[in-house]
């Protein structure tokens, strides 16, 4: 089991960092969105100086793989594989709507379902559902990408337990919730993260650094200009 963990994400517009090392946990959080790409490195240094450890002394790097913003993901995988690679350590990617799960179950102990829900943009959801038991998670919903409309012909065919995400706050009353116990402040926060990455160590998890990869569930953001021009085509067709 590894005593040393660095874990951070950057999958949303909130960035956090979290370093455990010698039974104590540092953490560090701020504003993500763009500003993660350039501020990720430096306060993970400063974590590590706050601790007095190195890079190398760590045992592995956790880090949210997504789904989320696409300028987000890209900036945690790059950062965690440049970090694993200098300093020849293995990687732990962890599904950052995993990470809502265990932040909204570290205040609400008694959940057994959470469906997480946390805002796409696009009037759109990522969303999935996770099952805890015996002390693990398991995965009931995969991770989709989703609408509001759409996830609650879900949730009314099984009313959820427990929604975790900032989807909440986004759509308000357009996402109905069924009378469900509601966690809207749950984030990808890096202290969740740290006992996901140890009981991914224990199940074998750890991989190579090569192989710090981005979770996309959303293929395009914007259509090219050919896309467009075919698409207004197609509509002035349909319209004769």
């Amino acid at each position: 089991m590894p005593d040393s963990l660095l874990a951070f994400d950057t999958a949303t517009e909130h960035m956090s960092i979290a370093l455990a090392v010698r039974g104590e946990v540092l953490t560090h959080e701020a504003a993500g969105g763009a500003q993660a790409s350039a501020t990720l490195i430096p306060a993970i240094l400063a974590l590590l100086a706050q601790a007095g450890v190195t890079l190398r002394e760590l045992d592995a790097i956790a880090f949210g793989r997504g789904p989320g913003a696409f300028t987000g993901l890209r900036t945690a995988c790059s950062v965690a594989q440049g970090l694993a690679f200098g300093a020849n350590k293995p990687v732990l990617p962890i599904d950052t709507l995993l990470a809502v799960a265990e932040d909204a179950r570290g205040d609400d102990p008694r959940a057994q379902r959470v469906w997480v829900a946390m805002d796409a943009r696009m009037n759109e959801v990522y969303a999935a559902q996770y099952g805890f038991a015996a002390g693990r998670w398991a995965v009931l919903d995969a991770p989709l990408l989703t609408t509001p409309d759409a996830l609650d012909e879900r949730w009314r065919a099984q009313p959820p337990e427990l929604i975790a995400g900032s989807a909440l706050a986004a759509f308000g009353d357009r996402l109905a919730t069924h009378d469900a116990r509601l966690a809207p402040d749950a984030l990808p926060r890096a202290r969740a993260m740290l006992p996901l990455a140890r009981a991914l160590w224990a199940a074998g998890g750890a991989v190579d650094a090569a192989l710090a990869l981005p979770l996309y569930v959303r293929d395009k953001v914007a259509q090219t200009t050919v896309e467009r021009d075919a698409a207004r085509l197609a509509k002035l067709e349909a319209g004769r």
